[in-house]
């Protein structure tokens, strides 16, 4: 037989039997080739998981007051500990017990009397087995990460990208994201549709890299041919984003094209009204027309809170949703408690990323 050898670096095996005589055989069988832990109870086994992970349980059925099933029950419940492999070691007969021991997650039977070369055999097995999916999980968690990161890159670089050229928008990008996301939330959507939209939302004004200097940063009121120039930001963001067809991009590319569409058609650039505009889209221009607007330019002061919430209010029903509009003012309190976290951020100057909107775990991959 093909016996593991031993090591210094030992896997290590919990033996739960309520009788000494099966602790004392197994332990003979498997101490030359494993760090072997015993306990005498189930109740005892949990506590020793709870301080020590082995790499595999061997676990009696038949003990007094919690028996193996219920230990094994207990085992699965738990999202670390679940992935302890668990071979049942049993004298009674095959079958129901066998199918009920597979339900409850054990991977393997050995059967009393046990076999030196059998119970070495499946241990072996089953702790490579399970040591084999650690390193490929690992390897996962490792590269979902790097991609996580590149991710979180890529929607930085093009929200950026789209205000390159306006020195003056600070956290605009990012906090407006977050209101985006505040209002998706109170109309319903799904907290994970919602952290999709703030991320989608930063990249809104990507198209903005293709409008010439002269243009973008022109000190004046545009002329009507300069602003057809101008508003050509919103096919130009489309078609970049568009070259990826993931959920997320799918979503910025949507609102990158209407989010300057007007609930009453007299927007652009294709004149949508009413629900025909993307829900995506009428969110993210209340939450970019508010901040705009309570921001501080060269050409203009900031407006107070009450006055940016009051347009809004005037514009329900001709440029807004206006189910949307009061659904935003309903959440005023979290809305500036909002403005207030982001304004404090830019204030220490600390550098802001779509990592600060959602949280790693909802990252859109």
């Amino acid at each position: 037989m093909n016996k593991p050898k031993p090591t210094n670096n030992r896997f290590s095996v919990l033996v739960v039997d309520d009788e000494p005589a099966n602790i004392d055989i197994l332990l003979g069988i498997l101490s030359p080739y494993y760090d072997v832990k015993v306990a005498p109870s189930g109740a005892v086994a949990l506590k020793i998981v709870q301080q020590f992970t082995p790499d595999l349980i061997l676990l009696d059925i038949m003990m007094p007051e919690m028996d193996g099933f219920e230990v094994c029950k207990q085992l699965k419940t738990d999202r670390l500990l679940s992935q302890i492999p668990v071979i049942f070691v049993t004298a009674l007969t095959q079958g129901e017990s066998e199918e009920k021991g597979f339900k409850l997650g054990a991977v393997d039977y050995i059967t009393k009397p046990v076999s030196p070369s059998i119970t070495l055999a499946r241990v072996k097995t089953h702790i490579s087995l399970a040591h084999q999916m650690r390193i490929t999980e690992n390897l996962v968690t490792k590269r979902t990460e790097e991609l996580s990161k590149s991710q979180q890159s890529a929607i930085t670089m093009l929200a950026t990208a789209g205000h390159y050229n306006d020195t003056d928008t600070g956290h605009h990008i990012w906090r407006m994201a977050a209101y985006s996301k505040c209002l998706a939330i109170a109309c319903g959507w799904s907290y994970d549709d919602a952290c999709l939209l703030a991320q989608a939302a930063p990249m809104h004004d990507t198209g903005k890299i293709g409008i010439p200097d002269a243009i973008l940063k022109a000190p004046r009121r545009l002329i009507n041919s300069e602003m057809e120039v101008m508003r050509s930001h919103a096919q130009i963001g489309h078609k970049i984003l568009s070259q990826c067809d993931t959920p997320l991009f799918a979503l910025a590319a949507e609102i990158a094209l209407c989010h300057h569409e007007k609930w009453n058609g007299t927007g652009y650039p294709e004149g949508l009204a009413g629900e025909g505009i993307p829900e995506s889209a009428r969110i993210v221009a209340i939450a970019d027309v508010f901040d705009a607007l309570t921001m501080k330019r060269p050409y203009k002061k900031a407006w107070s809170d009450d006055e940016a919430f009051e347009h809004l209010k005037e514009g329900a029903g001709k440029h807004f949703d206006p189910k949307l509009v009061e659904c935003f003012i309903s959440i005023k309190k979290e809305i500036l408690e909002t403005k207030n976290h982001w304004n404090q951020l830019e204030a220490e100057g600390q550098m802001a990323s779509v990592a600060d909107l959602v949280p790693q775990s909802r990252i859109d991959l």
